[in-house]
């Protein structure tokens, strides 16, 4: 790729993670037995919706799961300014839940798919176990 990706800018990178991380969650559902379109999209937003995504960045920080450079591209994604602001939900929130799409994002246009399937299997435990929790 020609894109340098450690100097993209971290709304790039979270625009990237996005679909990635949709796209992972939707694979995870259908894996699971989720078939029905309707339960399959209410199942979904519980794991790609901004303040799950700000619960998993919180959780890792917490528990020092990421690298200096994960860390510091979680930085960058926080601090990111979008010029938009978000609807029905914290801008805390969003800003993490960039943070977390910037990671994503990040290891995807990397190619480190083995850290991207790391990070991403960690995200839906935590969040599987944590809906079970309630």
């Amino acid at each position: 790729m020609s894109v340098q990706v450690k100097q993209l800018n971290s709304l790039a990178l979270a625009y990237v993670g996005d679909a990635v991380y949709e796209l992972y969650v939707r694979h995870h559902l259908i894996e699971a037995g989720q078939v029905k379109p309707n339960e399959l999209h209410k199942k979904a937003i519980t794991y790609v919706a901004a303040s799950a995504q700000a619960a998993i960045i919180h959780h890792w920080l917490d528990e020092g799961k990421l690298n200096e450079e994960e860390a510091a591209v979680v930085r960058r994604g926080r601090n990111a300014k979008s010029g938009s602001t978000p609807k029905n939900m914290s801008i805390q929130d969003y800003r993490y839940a960039t943070a977390f799409e910037a990671l994503i994002g990040y290891y995807y246009l990397l190619k480190n798919r083995t850290r991207l399937d790391e990070l991403i299997t960690e995200a839906i435990q935590y969040i599987t176990n944590k809906d079970k929790d309630k």
